[in-house]
């Protein structure tokens, strides 16, 4: 591919540059780390849960793609695990197993995309700058809508944080049972 036809993944607004790929085939991950890296992506391999643990925490990686097939730990419990220490990591889950239940499964434990072996490079890049272009909007939202909580107290002292939709409407106090309104500014 020419240099010029390349994909710059520093033009979209989510980028993702450091990438670790979780997968105990040798052959496989070195042919995926090639594709990444012809894409101008940094990578790092992880055979297992530990060394992609070590790795989560030592270079936290903008993106994951990871195998659900491993030792020990299946990715499945990978996924979940990273994802409970920071769901704004996007993991895109590639596997052999092209089962609807296994996506589910997968969709339910926080994995941001499933995508089969094998697979065509293009659109695993693709999907990569998808990916992490949906998870850094959702997570942005996410932060804009606690920027617009309203904060105020119940006169009993119970505290409360409303979304700012609330303005103006009357709610219970669960402490006490008395009505509060929700103030119209702060």
């Amino acid at each position: 591919m020419p240099q010029s036809d390349r994909r710059d993944p520093s033009a979209h607004g989510a980028v993702a540059h450091q990438i670790l790929i979780v997968e105990d085939d040798a052959e496989t991950a070195q042919q995926l780390k090639a594709v990444l890296e012809e894409n101008r992506f940094s990578v790092n391999i992880a055979k297992d849960g530990g060394q992609a643990q070590s790795n989560f925490v030592m270079r936290r990686p903008d993106f994951i793609i990871l195998d659900l097939i491993l030792p020990g730990e299946s990715g499945f419990e990978i996924c979940e695990r990273f994802k409970q220490k920071d769901e704004t990591v996007p993991i895109l889950i590639l596997s052999v197993i092209d089962m609807e239940d296994s996506r589910n499964l997968a969709m339910r434990i926080g994995a941001d995309g499933y995508m089969t072996k094998p697979y065509d490079p293009n659109e695993l890049v693709e999907q990569i700058q998808s990916i992490a272009e949906q998870v850094w909007e959702r997570s942005h939202s996410e932060k804009k809508e606690q920027e617009n909580r309203i904060r105020f107290a119940c006169v009993c002292g119970k505290k409360f944080k409303v979304s700012s939709m609330h303005r103006g409407k009357t709610l219970t106090c669960p402490k006490c049972g008395e009505s509060v309104m929700v103030p119209t500014h702060e």
